[in-house]
């Protein structure tokens, strides 16, 4: 266990609270007290017929949860149709794909067409909710396609997020994320929601979730986030991995990455997920944080950071001085970056023929 919030989990002895559902196969059925028996080479055989009629059984159907492995154009996930969020959302990403020309000021939130509607969140279940809409796989890992960047705003990539988490110490985690392709050709990310037990005022521990909405949306206690990076295909390196759990409340930027990082082995008693399977994580792994940096970005760099997005979505020479002045009352000076911004913003507005309109009648 490494990190504060890692010791904290171990101090506390999370429990996993989690029930796994078993899959069970066509050609098997639940008998008293066992699934098959052995014959005498140790093979394993279905039981005697009069023992299992699971031609009734699945005469109709088996209950279906929804929860197979839905593909899109650089994310899968997994959806939970019970709590309408994801149980875990992957994606990949590298150089090439966090950078182009694909803009998140032409994508809407929307309810995945994917999803049947009796299962699905809307827009009204977070409307007025005091949650914001929180992606898992983020909208700017992917402007390389404006097609991968529309489907991260379906609403079964999102959970229901603290705004000052959502904007601040998450936007910071993404970023972090999107730095890490500058050193490793290949980055996969899992990211999902938690609802972690919590001891009570009797003493007792409890999973208790608030829910949004008239679909009953449910709102995670924590966020998990596992990165796995790799140098090269054919690199030596062995990987760097890192998993860390978030708490889903507001996080200063006194708090650095490393105080949320958890074993693997723990986030996954947590979450009953097993992540990456077909890799040794304890034989070809390094910790991520012991090889790159675990340093996020600080207070100034982005504040600047966020200046520059408001810069360019601004539609008004009012809201464009109105992102100037609220920088300089934070007191940090604009950078040479940001100024040239400015004043390009600044020009494209002002050749907007119903800006110089409202100029001359003003």
């Amino acid at each position: 266990m490494s990190g504060r919030f890692g010791r904290l989990l171990l101090s506390r002895r999370f429990l996993t609270g989690f029930v796994v559902g078993a899959a069970v196969s066509t050609a098997s059925c639940l008998t008293a007290g066992h699934l098959f028996e052995k014959n005498e080479k140790g093979h394993y055989v279905e039981p005697p017929a009069e023992l299992c009629e699971d031609h009734l059984l699945k005469e109709y159907g088996f209950p279906v949860v929804g929860a197979e492995i839905r593909h899109y154009t650089n994310h899968a996930l997994s959806y939970d149709q019970e709590k309408r969020i994801p149980r875990w959302v992957i994606e990949h990403i590298s150089k090439s794909k966090v950078v182009g020309t694909a803009d998140r000021q032409h994508c809407k939130f929307k309810p995945d067409p994917n999803i049947s509607p009796i299962f699905s969140a809307t827009n009204e279940d977070y409307w007025k909710s005091g949650w914001s809409r929180g992606h898992m796989a983020p909208a700017g890992n992917n402007k390389f396609s404006t097609q991968a960047m529309a489907e991260t705003f379906y609403l079964s990539n999102i959970v229901p997020q603290n705004y000052e988490n959502n904007s601040g110490f998450w936007n910071r985690v993404e970023m972090y994320c999107r730095d890490l392709t500058a050193k490793f050709d290949d980055v996969w990310i899992v990211s999902g929601p938690l609802t972690l037990p919590e001891t009570g005022d009797d003493g007792k521990r409890k999973v208790i979730y608030p829910v949004i909405g008239k679909d009953d949306v449910a709102v995670p206690s924590h966020l998990f986030k596992v990165i796995l990076a790799r140098r090269g295909k054919t690199e030596p390196e062995p990987l760097v991995l890192g998993a860390f759990v978030v708490p889903n409340r507001p996080i200063s930027f006194s708090h650095q990455l490393p105080e949320f990082q958890v074993d693997i082995e723990e986030l996954e008693k947590m979450s009953g997920l097993t992540f990456f399977p077909r890799l040794d994580k304890a034989k070809n792994c390094k910790n991520i944080c012991d090889i790159h940096h675990c340093k996020l970005i600080e207070f100034e760099e982005f504040t600047l950071f966020l200046a520059g997005r408001k810069i360019q979505s601004a539609k008004t020479l009012d809201r464009l001085e109105k992102v100037m002045s609220e920088l300089k009352e934070s007191g940090i000076h604009p950078n040479e970056y940001l100024l040239n911004l400015y004043k390009k913003k600044e020009d494209e507005i002002l050749q907007d023929p119903k800006v110089t309109r409202e100029r001359k009648t003003g």
